[in-house]
């Protein structure tokens, strides 16, 4: 499989967590939201400028910006 970032998925589409590419604090709050390999994230929605992008993740809708989504890199289900 391969890996593309998290921002690039279309509203509706799914994936896993592979990788997340962020220093250390960022890396252990996107931890705290539950974005850790092997998690299942959908994408719901978008902002109509595509910025923000809400996520279904372990049962929560979280927001993430483009810039941060963008770090995150995932395989498609």
């Amino acid at each position: 499989m391969s890996l593309v970032s998290l921002n690039t998925l279309a509203v509706g589409e799914k994936a896993y967590v592979s990788k997340l590419g962020f220093g250390a604090k960022d890396r252990r709050r996107m931890q705290d939201i539950g974005l850790i390999g092997g998690t299942r994230v959908e994408c719901l929605g978008k902002a109509v400028s595509g910025d923000p992008a809400a996520y279904l993740i372990r049962g929560a809708v979280i927001a993430l910006r483009s810039e941060d989504a963008a770090k995150i890199a995932v395989s498609k289900i």
